[in-house]
């Protein structure tokens, strides 16, 4: 049965290491939230190691400076997974043979911002899809663009039968106040379309194997996910063993008609969407 928390100090105790989702969570891509980081401060004072993990498409020393330049303490995290660094690890040493196959010419569709996840990974960048081996997609070129924005680019990328690697799996993302699409929704297009498509990030194991290593190796059921998206949040920390928390005031919130709704709730919106339903929730994320 899915609980509803007044705090995460209720269920620290229960846990060695966090997985803790970024946008929607930490912060809104704009500015932190208060309570979110004093959590975090509190859940690290107690013994606790923060593992901040993001389907953000860059790689972790670009999130790293983002975090900075919004006033997240250093100290309240010990440890940052994305899904750009996952995608730069399986194109820079492709272990796979979907990714050994890709070839070297890339072709970036998203803003320059999010280049990172191609750079240093031995690709030439390729300006026109039919110059392309490949397609990195990291998302929009512009925060205000809509999938329809997309379909011609879409369709010319299947008639040249180019694979897509997908750096953030993630549908939609609150950027302030609005809501704007991500990258996963693009592919998932791709997809219907006909196209091939391989995913990085969560709610994908890999990036939850990423996770364990850096964290030393845990114990499952001693590791906490928390994020406002049961798609990926809450089935990527089920599907790898893990205790799953969702907060109800993110990307669902516009559904729910409320930032806290009754369990009942929570749990049917999982069964809609075909994951399993997360063992805690709250609003936000607080202490």
């Amino acid at each position: 049965m899915t609980q509803r928390l007044s705090g995460l100090g209720a269920i620290i105790g229960n846990y060695d290491a966090l997985l803790v989702d970024l946008w929607g969570c930490v912060h809104n891509g704009v500015e932190p939230f208060p309570a979110a980081v004093d959590a975090l401060s509190r859940a690290t004072a107690a013994g606790v190691t923060v593992c901040l993990l993001s389907n953000g498409p860059r790689r972790v020393s670009a999130i790293v400076k983002r975090l900075d330049e919004m006033g997240v303490p250093r100290d309240v995290y010990q440890h940052v997974v994305t899904s750009g660094e996952a995608t730069w690890r399986a194109l820079s040493s492709p272990s796979d043979a979907w990714h050994k196959a890709l070839g070297r010419r890339c072709y970036h569709l998203g803003p320059d911002r999010d280049d990172s996840v191609r750079q240093d990974a031995g690709l030439e960048l390729v300006t026109k899809l039919s110059e392309a081996d490949f397609i990195v997609n990291t998302g929009t070129y512009d925060n205000a663009d809509v999938l329809d924005d997309y379909e011609d680019r879409l369709q010319e990328a299947l008639k040249f039968k180019l694979p897509m690697v997908c750096a953030n799996p993630d549908l939609v993302v609150h950027i302030g106040d609005d809501l704007t699409i991500c990258a996963g929704l693009i592919a998932q297009r791709y997809e219907a379309l006909g196209g091939d498509v391989a995913y990085h990030g969560k709610p994908y194991p890999s990036v939850y194997a990423m996770c364990f290593e850096t964290l030393g190796m845990p114990e499952p059921k001693r590791v906490l996910g928390i994020g406002d998206a049961i798609r990926t949040d809450v089935a990527g920390a089920k599907a790898a063993g893990c205790d799953a928390l969702f907060l109800a005031s993110g990307i669902y919130v516009d559904g729910f008609g409320t930032p806290d709704p009754k369990p009942e709730a929570v749990i049917a919106k999982a069964k809609e969407e075909q994951h399993p339903a997360p063992d805690f929730f709250m609003p936000a994320l607080a202490w």
